[in-house]
């Protein structure tokens, strides 16, 4: 159960291993939309101290599932990472490597704004629809860059799968299928997260720019702005 009541796949990416040490707890949070808050969920967000909630969904996400935040002492940052209808891909029938190659291409001014995001409003909670794969990418990208394994990267990104609740994939499954009968990719980019397709993605990120480190700064973030986030990320 989450510790977040009515948060979709929410969790604390902290305890992770890096470079001798580990993710600091309590500062980096990440999860599917807030539309299902209740009190009590409402409450816990306040207890945990995050001060920033960074929104990666676009308009019509948010119009169709506003997040219950209203009136709580913290600020939302809206960071569309998607650069064309989430529905496209289905139609598309993209695997999901393609989508997330596309968000580290397409969305690499965004990938900047979201890491700037998180230095400037630490303890800040990450999150766009369901938690999985913009969310995946942008946290892994995060993590990497300040030097967390890779393994422990992938296997945080891997956990979403089991935490995504069955009747929710059964019934989003069956309208997606209503819809696109013949989509061969519609169950990964609906309800998986299959370890290989992150590894692979931090891999290629590897073998292009050198590091999720080095494709930030490529793209405008600044190396002190890196160590600023090692700073609040990591145990020392």
């Amino acid at each position: 159960m989450s510790i977040v009541s009515g948060a979709l796949n929410f969790r604390d990416v902290g305890g992770l291993p890096a470079s001798g040490t580990v993710t600091r707890a309590g500062v980096l949070f990440r999860s599917g939309n807030l539309a299902g808050l209740d009190d009590a969920g409402r409450d816990a967000l306040v207890g945990l101290g995050i001060r920033r909630i960074v929104d990666l969904r676009a308009d019509d996400e948010v119009a169709v599932e506003p997040s219950r935040v209203c009136g709580l002492d913290l600020e939302t940052i809206r960071i569309p990472l998607f650069l064309g209808s989430v529905a496209s891909f289905f139609v598309e029938d993209r695997s999901l490597a393609d989508v997330y190659r596309g968000l580290v291409d397409e969305s690499a001014d965004r990938m900047v704004a979201v890491a700037r995001a998180v230095i400037a409003g630490a303890p800040a909670l990450v999150h766009c629809t369901v938690g999985k794969d913009r969310t995946g990418v942008a946290v892994a990208l995060l993590l990497d860059a300040v030097g967390v394994e890779h393994d422990a990267i992938v296997a945080d990104y891997a956990r979403t799968e089991a935490m995504l609740p069955a009747r929710r994939n059964a019934r989003v499954l069956a309208y997606l299928r209503s819809v696109h009968p013949d989509a061969r990719h519609l169950e990964d980019l609906a309800t998986r997260s299959p370890a290989p397709v992150m590894q692979a993605l931090l891999e290629d990120v590897r073998e292009r720019f050198g590091s999720a480190a080095d494709y930030l700064v490529a793209h405008g973030l600044r190396v002190d702005e890196v160590d600023a986030l090692a700073e609040i990320l990591i145990e020392r």
